[in-house]
Parts: C-alpha cells; structure tokens; sequence
C-alpha cells in the first residue's frame, strides 16, 4: 500500500522533544511544592544532623575528660609519649576455667570443686613430636614460689607471668585491665598468697589488687585433640552451654634442645573480636623464657618490661552523629529518590498517558530523552544538596573524602539508579503496588547490604571475584562504595590521607571496578528498560507462544473458510470483495483497509482463549464517518486497540493512509487523532495547554498553532468563561470529553477514532458537539462508537452492527431499516386484562405473520410486516375493535434503528449459541 496523503508530515526529533519539554516544564512548575519537597528532604536532614552534631559536641566537650590535660582517652588529644603498659595474658574467668567434665575426656584436669572456692588453675595444652621435651619446658612456663618485693615491683613484675579476666580494647593507650574491677592475677607453679601492689597508671596511683593463680601444663597426644577440647571448652561447643576454657596451648612440632618451631593457641572469649587488642605477645614471651631455662637454667630469662601504643598526633575528628548508623543511613537517603522515580513513570503507564502522547505522534527517542534528563535533574540535584550540606552538617564521609571521587561516584550512581527506575517500571502497572516495592527495595537492600554483604567485603578470606558478582545488584553496588568512602573517611579523621582520585588505582579499595561495573550496568540497564517497553512484557515474556499463534493463523484452515463463506451475509461479502480488490489496486480515496483482523486473548486463570474479533475485513473511504454500534464485549474496542496500536493482532493486518500497522506504527500515529473511552488528561494542565502541547506534536507551529487552539477551543465551547485557562483536574466530565475530543481533532488528523464521545454531555452539548463533528468528517474519515442510535444515525454515513467478535451488518442507516426492518410495531392497551386475547384476535386477524414482542399488564407489542397490511387498513380495523371492547390508549410506529440493533443483535447471539 502507498502512502497517500503528506498533510502537515510528520513532526520533527526537535520539535517533538520542545513539546513535551514545554509540556513537563509546565506540569512541574504546577506540581513546584511537590518537588520542593523531594529534593529538599536531604537538606532537613543534614540540617537536622548538623544541629545534633553541634549539641552533642558542646555537651561533651564541657566534660573534664574532654580536656586534653595528657588524658589518651580523648581522641582529638596529641599523645607524644604513651603510657607503659605490664604485658598481660588473657586468663579465663574464675567460673569458666577448665575442670572435669563428662564431655571432656580427659581426667586430668582438675575436679568441678574448685569453681566453688574460685582456686582452678590455668590450664595450659602441651602437645607435639617429643613429649619429654615438651613436658620440659612445661615445667619450666610458670617460677615457682616468686616473692615479689613491692618496693621492686617494676622489676619482679615484668619478670613474673602476669594476666587479667577482663575484656581488651581497641588500643594500647589505655589498657582495660588497669581500670577494671578484675583483679591482676600473676600465674606460678604454687601460689601462696595474694597481694595489693601500688601501680603507677599514667598520671594516677593505684592499689591494685594481685592474685595468684597456679599454672598447669597438661600433655595431650596430638593438635587434633588439643582442637577439640578448646573447641568443646567455648560456650558454642559445648552442649551444656558452660565454659570450659582453656588458657592457652601450644604445639612444639619437632622441637628439641637444638630446634626451637611452635604453634601457639591463643584465648580470646574476652577479646580479640571486633578489631580489639589481642593479648598474645606474653603467651609468646612465657614460652620462650621457658625454653631458655630449661637450656640454661633459672637465671636466663628474656625481660618482657611494657608493651605500648605508637605515638599519636593531635586528630580534627569531630562528633558525627551519622556515625551511628554510619554507612547504612547514607544509602537509605541516597536511594529514597528512586520510589519517586519509579510511581512517576508507573503512574503515566497506568493512566494510559504515555500511550496517548504516543497515538498523537510523540516517538520514542523525543519521550525517553526529556524524560530520563529529568528524572536525572532531580535525581542528581537531590544528591547533589545531600552532598553539600551533609558536608555543613559535619558528616565525615562528605567531608573528608576529596570531591574529584564523590562527584563521579554520585553522577554515575544517580545515573544507574534513573536507569534502574525505568527498567523496574516497565514490570508494573499499578502505582501503589510500584510504591511499595520502591520502599522494600531501599530498606531491604540496605539491611541486606549492612549484614549480608558487609560481612563478605571485610573478609579478606572470600574471593573478591564473588564479591564483584554480588555488587551487579545496584543497592550492593551503591554499599560498596559509600562503605569504602567511609572507611577512607575515618582513616582521614586520624590523620591519613583521604580518598583521592589517584587512590582508584588501588586495588584494595576496589572503586575503580565498583565505577567501571555501575557504568556497564547504567548502559545495560537502559537497553533493557528500552527494549521491554517498545517490545513490551508480555511479548517477550510469551515469545514462543506468540510465534506459534503466527505462524497456525497466518493461513486459514479450510474448513474455516467454507463455514465463514456460508455464514457471510451479502453486505460482509461485498466488503470483503472491496478490501481484496483494494489490495491488489490500490486507491487514495480510502484511509483505513482491514484485511481479516483477528484478536484472540489467551487462557489466563482457568479461563478459555477469548476470541475479541473474529476476521474483520473493512474498507472505509475519506471523509465517511462509520459508525460501529455492538452490545458491550462485542469486540469493538479490541479492534480500535489495535488500529491504534494498543495490541497487536493475532492475525491480519489493516491499512491506515496506505502503511501497515503492524510496520509502521509510528508513522501512522502521526495521520490519526484518538478520542479513548477515558478522559486521559493531566489534572494540573489547562485545556489550552493540553492542545498547545497535541498541536505541536503534530507539528504545527507558530501562528498556526495558535490559530488551531483557538479554533478547537470554540469549535467544542471551551473558549469563553475562562474554561480554557482552567486547570483540567477541576472540569466537569462534559468539559473533560469535549476536550478528549479536541484533542483528537486538532492537527488536521486524516483517520480519527472516537470511541463513544458524547458520554456524560447534557443535549446542548451533545448537538453542538455532533455539529462540529459533522464539519470535521468533510476530509477525513471517523471511525465512531457509540450506543446511542441517535448520534449514529444523524452522523454516520455508514453503520456496522459488531456482534460477539463479527460484523454482522454493513449500511447506511437506511438501508439497514429497509433490510432489517420492513415492519410496524403496533401497541395497544386496555383497561381490563379479560380484552387481551381480544386484541391479539383483532392484530392476527390484520396479519397472521404478526409476532408479539411484549406483554405487560394490559399493554401488548406486535410486529406486523409492512407487506400484510396498510396503515389505512390498520386504522379502520381498530376503530371498529373501539365498539366492541374498551381501548385506553393505542399507538402505530415504524421500524426505527434501535429495534433494528435489537433484532441484529439477538439473532447473532441466538445463532451463537446454537452452534
């Protein structure tokens, strides 16, 4: 088929994108407090971080500690020289030191009793290739009946196995075990008794109380056994959930008096977890003099005098509040833009608004590139202020780290969320399904992310490349990232560098991956959004399903064509010839050829396959307007979905201005205006807004846009009283349809669809409307449903009766009234029900052809065919009928368009059922 008609052509890239540009500007601009709202949520939360910041830190900074008066527990304070510390080793807890149990099969431990007195020892494991030696050096680990001299005590101390049962902390400035109610223990071979030792801590004295606690080394044949007993010793071993610990073990390997090789088990119950001090540098030091003096006696020793903390420079670090939540809180509000994101796009899908910008002309690149830059406006404006003042707020992650990092961090992760926003949108429908799933994922994928994944990204232990994998899930991606800057942030606060541009080449951190894969990802991401909404779900979802539709309908069965060919009335057939005949001649002066149209929805739920229209061939020339009249779910408006380009058909094409449907889509858009059976409007647009914005996408510009406007507007009576400056969310639903159908008219379209236009208008507004309508199908064709006979008749030149997915009927209206109808209805009341069978004698008596069509209290209806009977006849026999029984009232009418719609419709469905 050959195009026929140019018109004003189609609009251009540019001026498709300044119309729907002009039209967001428009639409935003109204909705201004909303997007206030949004973008401004970051900028009342820092602000209100940034206040607690400063409250919190004039509280504290009152405190005494919080002066730096050579106190190391103030981290904003230079240490120059840290305090000495005596080397301790980590003790179990009186009540958790080893003893018998029945779990423990070994018998030399010492018996449950002594947890009652608080007297177990400290037991140590001894293990390796040479027992005798080991057991040696055992011997050797703890003096025996040490004296310690007060006044000496810096040297008998260090020289002595010291240890605590407190927990450790996360330096050495200060050491817990100093501070705490615990006393010290000092581990011998024999203990005597305990003493209260003046300490010296930092700037204060102390009297710190010192208790023995006898060390006993015990022999166990292998590690595998030594395992297993540390193992069942912790809580989470052991079945009765006691503790059963250990002190420390130690595997001699080969050792010997000339080979000196160890493994050394360390306890950590009370510490050692969550980056804090490990105290193992004694257990070490307690092994090796042992060593010593079985080699060469008591005297030698190696002197363990203090373990201590590098020095540390003054710190700028200031209270962060956010550091609560530390990363986590970052992610949330970074992704809480993207529901708002996510119901925008939904909400234009569910209210058929982006459809409908498409039906008049609006292509693809124009909508996705206007829509998705601004969408990344906002976006990136929302991160932009949550950067900035997060920064005035004191927030360390923005205001540590180095801009040339967090710029493109956030431009490539606000541009992969936008993208991610467009891809989920196309698996929805419903704004408040959207909406709740936009909230799940932020939350979820932060939860997810602070205690799924974090785990993974500090274990050193599991593979980076799995990590790698799991960071393709944008909430993990976006983790990962503010999780290293927050890492390099605190490194920042102590006095390291922060995260420069520079740093992406480390591979520790791993950003320069992170930013390489988010941009991969934005790319991929957009395609696919891209591809689902041109192809559309459940086009792709059912592929295969849809391809064998295809490829049975694509030719008819034979059968099939014989049934169709015996039920095909005349009036089908002849259009049917007329379609064929234009396919293979074709003709300018038609602008819509239907060539065996078929729709069929597939079994869904339970349900059968419904087949919407059963092979509709068509043929409707300019400047005819046609109506289609049919019962509800007759298929009509299945067949302008896909004339429209709603649905695709199962089968069959149709030709609208000479290109086919099925390929030229988009070109056709821009030759036809669409009136749906909804009002699509938006609510904060004005009528002369919504037709500037329609005008121009159908290209008109300049004066001629105006002058279109203008005449649309007074054409429907939307001129006068202000209606035309008036927000469409406050028109009435007359208002609202006259608008619907100004819209479908205005660009001098040359095929309109109107599905039922005149719902809801008071009588002046439905004449004005069918007048308008009238002069409007001088040059162009209409296609127009409705089930009003009225508005069919005075409009339509032709009508098709469309019954259960078929046309039953082509015609002007009066042919169809002389086919169908060539009858009178006769009415006739009485005043008393003993007169009916009366009357039914007197009408069989004109006619015994005529059928009774109604009977209700005295009031009967008969069809007498026209061929029986004159209407002179009919008059003289009721007149005399009025002599001899009482008449109330009798009335004789002809055939009109609604009985023949009855008639059509009722015999269609009657045949229906009985095949």
């Amino acid at each position: 088929m050959a195009d026929s008609s140019e018109g004003l052509g189609a609009a251009s890239f540019v001026t498709q994108a300044n119309a729907l540009l002009r039209k967001n500007a428009t639409f935003q601009k109204r909705n201004m407090k909303t997007n206030c709202c949004i973008i401004s949520f970051p900028v009342i939360f820092c602000l209100l971080i940034g206040v607690a910041n400063i409250i919190i830190h004039n509280i504290i900074s009152r405190q005494p500690e919080a002066q730096c008066d050579g106190n190391s527990m103030n981290p904003k304070c230079p240490i120059a020289s840290p305090p000495k510390w005596l080397p301790l080793l980590q003790v179990p807890r009186p009540e958790s030191r080893a003893c018998r149990a029945d779990y423990i099969p070994f018998t030399d431990l010492p018996d449950e009793s002594c947890r009652r007195t608080q007297k177990c020892p400290a037991t140590i494991l001894l293990t390796g290739g040479n027992r005798s030696f080991a057991e040696s050096v055992g011997q050797n680990l703890f003096p025996s009946l040490l004296s310690l001299n007060i006044s000496e005590y810096g040297i008998t101390l260090p020289a002595s196995i010291m240890g605590t049962d407190s927990e450790t902390g996360d330096n050495q400035f200060d050491e817990p075990a100093f501070y705490s109610l615990s006393p010290l223990y000092v581990l011998q071979s024999k203990c005597t008794r305990s003493l209260a030792v003046p300490l010296q801590i930092v700037s204060k004295k102390l009297d710190k109380e010192i208790a023995c606690i006898e060390g006993l080394p015990l022999w166990r044949d292998n590690s595998s056994l030594v395992n297993d007993e540390l193992f069942k010793g912790y809580p989470e071993g052991n079945k009765e959930k006691k503790s059963n610990e250990i002190t420390a073990a130690y595997d001699f390997l080969t050792s010997n008096e000339n080979r000196y090789m160890i493994n050394i088990w360390y306890n950590s119950t009370n510490g050692g977890t969550d980056n804090k001090i490990m105290r193992v540098p004694r257990s070490v030091n307690a092994v090796s003099n042992a060593y010593l003096r079985l080699l060469r006696g008591n005297d030698m020793n190696i002197q363990f005098e203090y373990v201590k903390e590098m020095p540390r420079r003054a710190s700028d670090i200031t209270w962060d509040i956010s550091i609560i939540l530390r990363q986590l809180f970052v992610v949330w509000i970074l992704e809480l833009i993207f529901p708002v994101i996510l119901t925008n796009l939904v909400y234009e899908k569910q209210h058929k608004l982006k459809i409908m910008m498409k039906m008049h002309g609006l292509g693809d690149g124009p909508y996705w590139m206007i829509s998705y830059a601004y969408f990344f406006c906002i976006s990136f404006v929302y991160a932009l202020l949550f950067r900035l003042f997060g920064d005035l707020a004191g927030i360390s992650l923005f205001r540590l780290n180095a801009n040339a990092i967090l710029y493109p961090f956030l431009f490539i992760y606000t541009n992969l969320q936008v993208a991610l926003a467009f891809f989920v949108a196309t698996f929805f429908s419903d704004v408040k399904t959207a909406q709740v799933i936009g909230y799940i994922y932020v939350f979820a994928s932060g939860l997810l992310g602070e205690y799924l994944f974090k785990p993974f990204v500090e274990d050193a232990s599991f593979s980076r490349t799995w990590v790698l994998i799991m960071e393709i899930f944008p909430g993990f991606s976006l983790f990962r990232g503010i999780y290293e800057l927050y890492d390099s942030s605190l490194s920042a606060s102590v006095g390291a560098s922060s995260m420069q541009w520079r740093d992406l080449d480390d591979s520790s951190n791993g950003m320069k991956v992170l930013m390489i894969l988010m941009s991969v990802e934005w790319l991929v991401l957009l395609l696919f959004a891209f591809f689902l909404d041109k192809v559309g779900i459940g086009n792709t979802l059912c592929f295969w399903r849809c391809f064998q539709n295809m490829s049975s309908s694509s030719s008819n069965k034979p059968g099939e064509s014989v049934v169709l060919n015996e039920m095909t009335k005349d009036d089908i057939a002849h259009e049917k010839e007329v379609v064929e005949k234009l396919l293979l001649q074709p003709s300018s002066n038609y602008a819509i050829i239907c060539n065996n149209m078929k729709k069929v929805y597939p079994s869904r739920d339970g349900n059968p396959e419904k087949c919407a229209v059963k092979g509709l061939s068509l043929a409707l020339p300019q400047t005819e307007c046609f109506g289609m009249l049919g019962p509800n779910g007759a298929g009509k408006t299945s067949w302008i979905s896909m004339m429209t380009g709603l649905t695709k058909p199962t089968s069959g094409t149709a030709y609208v201005q000479g290109m086919d449907i099925r390929f030229n889509m988009d070109k056709v858009y821009t030759r036809i205006g669409v009136c749906p059976q909804q009002n699509l409007l938006w609510g904060t647009l004005t009528g002369r807004e919504h037709l500037l914005f329609y005008g121009r996408l159908k290209n008109l510009k300049g004066h001629a846009l105006t002058q279109a406007v203008e005449h649309s507007l007074k054409s429907l009576n939307l001129f006068h009283g202000g209606v035309a400056d008036k927000q469409a969310g406050k028109y009435s639903g007359g208002m609202k349809r006259r608008l619907s159908v100004a819209i479908a008219l205005i660009g001098d379209p040359k095929v309109v669809y109107l599905d039922e236009p005149s719902t809801g208008l008071d009588p002046a507004s439905k004449n004005h409307l069918w007048n308008t309508l009238k002069r409007a199908k001088q040059d162009r064709a209409i296609v127009l449903t409705t089930h009003s006979m009225e508005e069919a008749e005075y409009l339509c030149d032709r009508l098709g009766i469309f019954v259960d997915g078929e046309m039953q009927c082509v015609g002007n209206p009066k042919e169809l009234k002389a086919r169908y109808g060539g009858t009178y209805i006769l009415t006739m009341t009485t005043t008393s029900e003993d007169n009916e069978e009366e009357v039914a004698a007197l009408v069989h008596g004109l006619s015994s052809h005529a059928i009774k069509i109604y009977h209700l209290s005295g009031t009967q209806k008969f069809e007498i065919p026209k061929k029986d009977v004159t209407i002179a006849g009919i008059f003289h026999a009721v007149g005399k009928a009025k002599s001899r029984f009482p008449i109330q009232a009798w009335g004789l009418t002809d055939t009109t368009l609604e009985d023949v719609f009855i008639k059509v419709a009722k015999g269609a469905e009657a045949f229906s059922e009985l095949s």
